[in-house]
Formats: C-alpha cells, sequence, structure tokens
C-alpha cells in the first residue's frame, strides 16, 4: 500500500503525539494534616486509619506509601488511572471523612525524555553519520 507524502506526515505526526503525550500509570497523593488539627484528634483516628489503608494494599489500589520527613502526614503512590480516581480512593479514608487532613495529588507516569531518545532513532543515527562526514572534511 503506497500512501500520498500528505497521508505519511500525517501519520507521522499522529505517532509523534502519541510519542510524547504523558501516560499516567499512577498518581503521588501527599497528605497533609490541616492546620490546627491536633495529635489527638488523629491518633484518635488512625487504628481506622490504617485498616482502611492496609486494605487499599492489599487490594492493590495502593502500591507503596511512606511517612513524611516533616511528620506532618504520609505520601501514597497509588494505582490510579488519573487524578479523580486517586481523590476518591483517599477521600474514603477515616481521616478524610473526619476532615483533618488536605491532600494534593500528582499523576505520573514514564519519563517522557525517554520517550524522545526511543522515538525517532533514525534520526539520531542520521544526524551522528552527518557529523562523521563533516569531521572526516
Amino acid at each position: 500500500m503506497i500512501h500520498s507524502p500528505a497521508v505519511q506526515t500525517q501519520t507521522q505526526a499522529q505517532a509523534q503525539a502519541q510519542a510524547f503525550s504523558p501516560i499516567t500509570t499512577g498518581v503521588i497523593a501527599i497528605l497533609t494534616v490541616k492546620a490546627g488539627v491536633t495529635r489527638e484528634q488523629v491518633m484518635a483516628v488512625m487504628p481506622d486509619e490504617i485498616r482502611e489503608t492496609a486494605r487499599l494494599y492489599l487490594e492493590g489500589r495502593i502500591r507503596e506509601w511512606y511517612s513524611r520527613g516533616d511528620g506532618r502526614g504520609a505520601v501514597f503512590l497509588l494505582d490510579a488511572r488519573d487524578t479523580a480516581e486517586a481523590q476518591a480512593i483517599m477521600e474514603g479514608l477515616p481521616l478524610a471523612r473526619e476532615n483533618v487532613v488536605d491532600h494534593e495529588y500528582i499523576a505520573v507516569g514514564p519519563l517522557l525524555p525517554l520517550r524522545l531518545l526511543i522515538a525517532q532513532p533514525e534520526r539520531q543515527q542520521s544526524s551522528n553519520k552527518n557529523e562523521t562526514h563533516t569531521e572526516g572534511r
């Protein structure tokens, strides 16, 4: 099948757009205890929070979770397609239901520069050949 130059250009443009579009493979959720909330308020909810968090981990919805270095909350890596799904997961936990924490959500995916390296390896090879020919003159 022979494509016209316009069709080839359009196909290349679509391939490049796909190569450079970010893919969300997870969401980082940063949990921060709200200002004015006491340690006692948080600790009163923690047994239920820990049970629910462990359940989500065992279900595969939470991949990893960590205590924040500043002691003001936790950081979660969620198995979620987007921030809306991550928010639905986190807002269902006891600390969120008690309104004692805030959340920040960051969608993450494969490192975009890696896509740039593999998207057009032939262009990089031809540009290396051109440099070799130029240097030899």
